[in-house]
């Protein structure tokens, strides 16, 4: 497995992935771990409105901010990732608001950013067919010759996301098959969180999720998930590869989920808290700071600001959350389809019938 930095803060050297780390400043550096406070932030607040039931959904990151900062910061503007439903944290490099992501989990907008604006998809889902759209996309970027040209601001590249259990769907593996036959220039990351819902890895694979790579003719990776270096350093390679024309690989991220599934899921019916202890001392926000620390550079006034930048962005979570206006609820019928359809205008109508009839309900109740 691939790792440089330790839980202990201390960095590991590796001849292959060094010159990447060291191409970066130390205005970069800090980046890295304002990134990774921020989304925690974002991330705690969205699953404490959830339980006042402000929100009707929420998929925690918690324990995976390493590994979903390291490859948004790897990505260059024309790049594009395709999410599945929990990576909040490559939408915030992306520069999509979090109120846009809360939106959707409050059930009044429907993901409604624009992929081209912000190279970063709509959330998926249903599990592992970003991957058979994110190949579909990357076959796309080859066909208009976006790719081994030599020119930086040019030649683009994909991330399609997984988790751990999506390894296991039928979508994922054709992704597989086409990205190695077409050579398609995406970058298959694979947070392995330990956990496919209630489900270890020792239920799904009797491999290593990265050895799958081999049966399909690329090549594939383990990196520590927890290592925000690390990770950067490995998907900043594979995309650079899949940019200059060399094709698709597999990273997987070797993470663990700290939280629930969605906040609709009890994981101590189905894991030890035992488990879990342990790998709270292998927190990618803890290990990082550390090593900032260590190699002086980042120092407390760093470390305070930030908190304070964390504090406001965290009052303005919930205040526009509780904020936002109901959605209309015809707007579920008016986004179905371009054109006007018969069968969604009868339901239309139908629903808007069925509804009036508890409008006449509550109004006679006044009067009487």
């Amino acid at each position: 497995m691939i790792q440089l930095l330790t839980p202990e803060g201390e960095r590991v050297p590796h001849a292959e992935y060094d010159a990447v780390i060291d191409a970066l400043s130390h205005d970069e550096l800090r980046d890295l771990y304002r990134d990774l406070v921020l989304v925690r932030r974002v991330d705690q607040e969205a699953t404490a409105l959830q339980r006042q039931g402000e929100l009707g959904l929420w998929a925690s990151l918690l324990g995976q901010e390493a590994a979903q900062i390291g490859a948004g910061r790897a990505m260059r503007t024309q790049d594009h990732c395709f999410p599945g439903y929990r990576e909040h944290g490559i939408a915030w490099t992306r520069g999509v608001d979090p109120m846009r992501l809360i939106a959707m989990y409050r059930g009044v907008d429907k993901g409604a950013w624009d992929p081209a604006e912000f190279g970063f998809h709509p959330y998926t889902i249903v599990i592992g067919n970003q991957s058979l759209i994110g190949t579909g996309y990357a076959m796309g970027i080859q066909r208009d010759g976006a790719v081994g040209t030599g020119e930086t601001e040019r030649d683009a590249a994909v991330i399609a996301c997984m988790g751990d259990g999506a390894t296991a769907q039928g979508d994922n593996n054709e992704a597989f098959v086409f990205a190695g036959v077409y050579n398609s220039p995406v970058v298959f990351f694979c947070q392995n969180n330990q956990w496919a819902i209630s489900e270890p890895n020792d239920r799904q694979t009797r491999a290593p999720i990265y050895k799958r790579a081999d049966g399909f003719g690329f090549p594939g990776l383990r990196v520590d998930g927890n290592d925000v270096l690390g990770v950067y350093a490995v998907m900043t390679t594979m995309l650079d590869r899949a940019r200059s024309g060399d094709g698709p690989s597999l990273i997987e991220a070797f993470t663990y989920r700290m939280g629930a599934h969605t906040t609709s899921d009890d994981p101590t019916k189905y894991r030890v808290s035992a488990e879990v202890e342990v790998w709270k001392l292998r927190d990618p926000v803890a290990r990082y700071k550390r090593w900032l620390m260590s190699e002086g550079i980042a120092d407390a006034d760093f470390f305070d600001s930030v908190e304070a930048e964390s504090d406001a962005l965290g009052e303005r979570v919930r205040a526009d959350t509780v904020a936002m206006a109901d959605p209309d609820v015809d707007d579920i019928f008016d986004q179905v389809y371009v054109e006007p359809h018969r069968q969604v205008e009868d339901d239309k109508a139908a629903f808007t019938a069925y509804s009036a009839l508890f409008e006449t309900e509550t109004t006679e109740g006044a009067r009487a």
